[in-house]
């Protein structure tokens, strides 16, 4: 008995027979492999295929490590450049019981976790950016970058 599955059906022979022939062809051509073959079996229908051709390029090429993107590096990127984002600067924190919560009144004092003299974290969306001080520029509060977090630190905290 063999284990090979005859096919039970006239159409079933039909495919099978273009596909040996298809094979065929392609060993008598020297034909470069399935694709051609694929290409062919497309052409004969009438139908292209939906990808176009690419020029294949090695990883490296894509991304330059060895120096920083600059703003013209990447025109698309001008799409982004006008979103807003939510920037705001955190004294401190701290955790205290609903209990206590609701018997704050003017006048109440809450305890941080940060010690006098401390520099602010700056944060984008909720994601620490840099450390800042407090100064005062024509009477408004202002904050100055005493140290930025790198872009691939930022990065590597988002993942």
């Amino acid at each position: 008995m063999s284990d090979k599955k005859q096919p039970s059906t006239s159409d079933e022979q039909a495919m099978a027979d273009e596909w040996a022939s298809a094979l065929e062809d392609q060993e008598a051509t020297g034909g470069s492999g399935v694709d051609d073959v694929w290409a062919q079996a497309m052409a004969e229908q009438g139908d292209t295929p939906d990808t176009p051709d690419v020029e294949a390029v090695g990883l490296n090429e894509l991304v330059d490590d060895a120096r920083p993107m600059g703003p013209n590096d990447n025109p698309d990127l001008d799409v982004i450049l006008d979103i807003p984002v939510s920037l705001s600067m955190e004294v401190g924190s701290t955790e205290i019981a609903i209990r206590n919560l609701l018997q704050l009144s003017q006048g109440s004092v809450i305890e941080l976790d940060r010690m006098a003299g401390e520099p602010l974290d700056v944060r984008v969306n909720g994601t620490l950016i840099a450390h800042g001080e407090v100064v005062v520029v024509n009477d408004r509060f202002g904050i100055r970058l005493t140290d930025v977090v790198s872009p691939s630190e930022r990065i590597r905290k988002l993942r």
